[in-house]
């Protein structure tokens, strides 16, 4: 592979950590627009852009969601009761979404990640936040929420933040404990995503020789370790900056990214 992909993937990798840690947003809705332009330059099959952009970025959220959860676990902001309920129905819901995802062509991908990067886009801007009015529902409602916030997930490549802690506070969990219970669901987010884009893409023909499945291992070897190299430096950098205004430039960013990928899979 050229050094200008490396560097590439090194770069993407780098961004997104500190943008994790700075607005406290996952990288998806980065990784998976840029990816998708990349993989079209190195001429991976049009049919396999989206699902290649989104299993490599679902790999690699792994490690970051992995650093995330033991820090907040630190911090004893982590409802551990509530991450045992719900974790099932988020991996099964995880997991088989990237099966739909799968039969799922290209566009209609993109459609879909576009449309919900759009949205969450609409949200940061107006700064829009549910007000708790309810309590936790019981067992079968916790598996319900999982299965909808793991399979979203799986088709946008999210940790599930964007889901999770909305849904939390609208049920009266601390803010606090939201962030910190919605770091703790994004690992097996992760790891059910990541597993299930490599069951579905292997042996399929036209993939990169590095790919496993639709996980493409040198993005995701490059990316991965240095974003979580960046992440500190993003939090740090929190203190110091307006994150407000940020918040609402990363937004119209995050929209910009999403119609850009639907710009390149239709013209691809």
């Amino acid at each position: 592979m050229d050094p200008i992909w490396w560097l590439a993937y090194l770069a993407l990798g780098s961004f997104v950590g500190l943008m994790a840690g700075l607005l406290g947003i996952g990288g998806g809705g980065i990784m998976v627009p840029i990816l998708t332009s990349l993989f079209v330059i190195q001429g991976v099959p049009h049919e396999h852009i989206a699902h290649l952009a989104l299993g490599t970025a679902m790999a690699a959220i792994v490690p970051s969601a992995s650093a995330s959860l033991w820090s907040h676990h630190r911090h004893g902001a982590v409802r551990w009761p509530i991450v045992r309920h719900i974790t099932p129905a988020i991996l099964a819901g995880t997991f088989l979404a990237t099966f739909v995802a799968a039969l799922m062509p290209t566009r209609g991908l993109a459609i879909f990640f576009a449309g919900f990067m759009v949205l969450m886009s609409l949200q940061m801007l107006a700064n829009l936040k549910p007000k708790p009015t309810r309590t936790l529902p019981g067992a079968v409602g916790l598996s319900g929420a999982g299965l909808g916030i793991g399979g979203i997930s799986a088709l946008v490549a999210i940790g599930g933040g964007s889901l999770t802690v909305p849904f939390l506070t609208w049920c009266n969990v601390r803010l606090p404990h939201a962030i910190g219970t919605s770091a703790a669901v994004g690992l097996p987010i992760a790891l059910a995503g990541a597993l299930g884009y490599v069951i579905n893409g292997w042996g399929t023909a036209g993939l990169p020789d590095a790919a496993w499945g639709y996980v493409y291992l040198p993005a995701l070897l490059l990316m991965a370790p240095f974003s979580i190299l960046t992440a500190p430096l993003g939090a740090r950098l929190a203190h110091r900056l307006p994150v407000g205004i940020l918040r609402r430039v990363f937004a119209v960013m995050l929209m910009a990214l999403a119609l850009q990928m639907l710009y390149t899979v239709f013209t691809a």
